[in-house]
């Protein structure tokens, strides 16, 4: 196994966690965004007005998504381990 193969597989590895946290991370930050618009022009600075929706926002966002995230991380997952006998040699 080369530097340039395991250099790989990290890249891979990131790019894993990045495309499955990105859904996650995009929408708690809208809504972040869009409260804290909604905070600034009302005058209103309740801390659990920040906290409470972007918790709902990512468990929806969970419901939604989170049988596309599970089967993208097992077929990974399944690659990672279908590689395992070549590094072997």
């Amino acid at each position: 196994m080369s530097l340039g193969d395991v250099t790989n597989l990290l890249r891979g590895g990131i790019m894993q966690v990045l495309f499955l946290a990105s859904p996650l991370l995009i929408s708690a930050l809208v809504v972040g965004l869009i409260v804290a618009i909604l905070q600034a022009t009302t005058s209103i600075q309740e801390q659990t007005l920040t906290f409470v929706p972007k918790v709902i926002v990512i468990l929806l966002v969970l419901a939604f998504l989170g049988g596309w995230m599970f089967s993208s991380l097992g077929d990974y997952t399944v690659r990672l381990f279908q590689m395992i006998p070549d590094m072997a040699r």
